[in-house]
């Protein structure tokens, strides 16, 4: 019996992964292909956009989709990866990457007419790099944006997601004139449509070339970020999704918008909602500075979280907070020290934990919706009695993520493209 799906293609900073999703949400067929690290000089992080394309031809040609009838697809890239590109969407230079640094003249002369709202706004803004290529490029792509256009020969679309930290205005949905003040033309950057909207179909050739039918719709797809969000199954007002890895991170789907730069915090639209989202500096980095992995294992197991430490602790490695407190001089709290080395884990799980609960009331104070359930991810959502504690200090139920495969939260765009929200 032949299965109908769609697939979700995640490009991140390492490789390319494809999901093939069924109408029900289960994973038929993944594969992967590795690429080279972007090239480091002079301060630039810069790549040759030939890497992302034959990576991504090499995961097609990995995948088993055996009965299985392919509708639709979607792209998820890096936020913030930008390529000058002609007309026709041939790379005029190399791409300039995510965490590539511009110039402090073109940094100044945003921050001289940008709203503090914007996400454009840093030494690693798109915008201000895009300012950097040459003005013969008649456009600038985002990483998805190109590798859409390869698929479906559209080189003139975006999606809101990925237009964000360019200075797109998601509230107004516009190109917001403020970037003129800038000297850029914004007749440079593409169309902005949602995340989740068709935009087209593949190209024949390269329908013949990834074994694909001729039929398959191209979807605009959304950030690496966002789709990884969207794989967990979030999908009302008030999901959360804590990511437990070095440093805390969290993203809340919101029915309103929240904007506070002082926090790092902007929103992404996604159909008629948002997702908001900040960074802790706690976070599993803290406990690796105390305990290996193999100590934080065997002093788990004699951890009761039915009875707190009552140690006030807000675990951080160094001074200096961004959110749920914007303090760079912030300092940490980790002392004093019991003598029991498992109960000043428990008193360190405790404060994560506590800085998870002030981190989403900060966001609701912010304006966001209330946190109603969480689902978590990373390398600390698997200990258990850590998750006890984290839901106390929450007070709301924990769900699992449907899956932590990013391919798979693109792939639901995907869907939606076709008239299913799956």
């Amino acid at each position: 019996m032949v299965q109908e799906a769609v697939l979700g293609i995640d490009v991140g900073t390492s490789g390319v992964r494809i999901a093939a999703r069924s109408r029900d949400g289960s994973l038929l067929a993944m594969s992967q292909a590795m690429m080279a690290a972007p090239m480091t000089d002079l301060g630039r992080a810069l790549q040759d956009p030939a890497i992302w394309w034959n990576a991504l031809l090499q995961a097609f040609a990995s995948l088993a989709l055996r009965d299985v009838r392919v509708l639709a697809l979607a792209i998820d890239g890096t936020s913030g990866t930008i390529l000058p590109v002609d007309d026709s969407g041939n790379p005029l230079a190399l791409a300039s990457m995510y965490n590539d640094v511009a110039e402090a003249a073109a940094v100044k002369a945003i921050a001289a007419v940008a709203p503090a709202e914007t996400a454009a706004l840093g030494g690693t803004s798109p915008l201000a790099r895009a300012m950097m290529m040459d003005e013969g490029a008649p456009r600038i792509l985002h990483q998805a944006d190109w590798l859409m256009g390869r698929l479906c020969g559209r080189f003139d679309v975006s999606d809101e997601n990925n237009a964000l930290k360019s200075g797109y205005d998601p509230v107004s949905r516009t190109w917001p004139q403020w970037i003129a003040g800038a000297k850029f033309d914004v007749r440079r950057f593409p169309e902005v449509v949602a995340a989740g909207e068709r935009v087209g179909t593949l190209l024949p050739e390269i329908a013949r070339q990834l074994g694909l039918p001729e039929d398959v719709a191209v979807v605009a797809g959304t950030t690496d970020g966002c789709a990884a969000f969207l794989a967990s199954g979030a999908n009302a007002a008030g999901d959360g999704v804590t990511s437990l890895g070095t440093t805390l991170t969290l993203k809340l789907l919101s029915a309103t918008p929240v904007f506070a730069p002082q926090f790092g915090i902007y929103s992404h639209r996604i159909g008629d909602q948002w997702l908001a989202g900040g960074a802790s500096n706690t976070g599993g980095g803290v406990l690796a500075s105390f305990f290996s992995r193999e100590d934080i294992a065997r002093l788990t197991a004699l951890i009761d979280p039915d009875v707190p430490t009552g140690l006030d602790y807000y675990p951080l490695a160094r001074p200096g907070e961004r959110f749920p407190v914007n303090d760079p001089q912030f300092a940490p709290r980790v002392s004093p020290r019991p003598p029991e080395d498992h109960v000043f884990l428990q008193g360190l799980l405790e404060g994560i934990a506590a800085v998870e609960a002030l981190a989403y009331r900060k966001l609701a104070e912010l304006g966001a919706s209330p946190l109603a359930s969480i689902r978590s991810v990373g390398g600390g959502a698997g200990n258990e009695k850590w998750t006890r504690m984290r839901l106390k200090a929450l007070g709301v139920p924990g769900l699992e993520p449907e899956s932590e495969h990013a391919a798979m939260g693109t792939a639901r765009l995907a869907w939606r493209g076709i008239g299913h929200d799956a």
